[in-house]
């Protein structure tokens, strides 16, 4: 049992660190005892996504693979043993941190959303997404912490779900192919953006006004998480900082090519980490 356990853990942060993301994941900064169980929420997380995205499945079938992670996590609750090596190492660090089993079910929720939803009609409507997308990997990562209370599990939603728009304003052009548009209906209609601009990527006419638009109102709901950065002390402060300063510097280079990301989608660099990192560092 131990063999299977530890070769799922080594599996999940190999399969973690595997996906190109513009964040760091169970990244140096992080305390060694945390890395492991950090490795198999994003494995989880990386795996369940893949189902709703990756491949040429139909959708019955996308569902049916998160229908049988949903079993999985029912076993866990049941007291019961997990047939997979990767529930098996979930189960552990379940048992082993106290975590809710919830937010494991609310980021399912939202990978099954991914493929029968495209468009969302207003920010509300993306703001529950990413209250299940995203919202539960911060919870998380808090309670592995044991920093949850309500203060912090607030700035961390904030710093989550800023973090997801900025993925999805960064890839408009990557999910348009796959036939999703994440920037709100009723956004696209005050500014006269039709689909057919950004079917042809093309950033004219009010695009750079959409996309201040956007890239202001969330970095606001960035800013208002930042607080966490400074609440969280050593390491895990550090890394927090990082991913906070990611976040901004991504919002900046869409500013600077005037949201334009079908010829110019943002991408961190080594200079940028490196900058990131330093003000990371310097952050009072």
């Amino acid at each position: 049992m131990h063999d299977s356990h530890h070769r799922a853990e080594q599996d999940s942060l190999k399969l973690a660190n595997s996906h190109y993301e513009n964040f760091p994941v169970a990244s140096v900064l992080l305390p060694m005892r945390l890395r492991r169980a950090i490795g198999v929420i994003y494995a989880f997380a990386r795996n369940a996504d893949d189902f709703a995205d990756e491949g040429d499945l139909p959708p019955e079938q996308r569902l049916a693979l998160l229908d049988g992670y949903r079993k999985q996590l029912d076993r866990i609750a049941a007291g019961e043993t997990p047939e997979e090596p990767l529930f098996i190492a979930v189960a552990a660090i379940i048992r082993e941190h106290a975590l809710p089993i919830q937010l494991f079910h609310d980021l399912l929720d939202a990978f099954s959303q991914d493929v029968v939803k495209k468009r969302y009609e207003n920010l509300g409507e993306l703001m529950d997404y990413c209250r299940r997308s995203a919202n539960p990997i911060g919870r998380l990562l808090l309670h592995l912490y044991k920093e949850t209370d309500e203060r912090n599990l607030a700035y961390s939603d904030a710093i989550c779900s800023s973090l997801q728009i900025i993925n999805f304003l960064q890839d408009v052009a990557i999910d348009y192919k796959k036939d999703r548009i994440y920037i709100p209906q009723d956004d696209l209609r005050k500014f006269r953006i039709s689909e057919q601009q950004i079917a042809n990527g093309d950033a004219g006419g009010n695009w750079w006004m959409l996309m201040q638009f956007e890239i202001e109102r969330t970095r606001r709901l960035l800013q208002a998480g930042a607080p966490l950065g400074l609440v969280l002390k050593g390491r895990i402060g550090l890394e927090m900082r990082s991913i906070i300063a990611g976040g901004e510097t991504i919002l900046r280079k869409l500013h600077r090519s005037h949201g334009d990301m079908f010829n110019h989608r943002p991408v961190l660099r080594p200079w940028d980490w490196a900058y990131i990192l330093y003000r990371a560092v310097r952050a009072k």
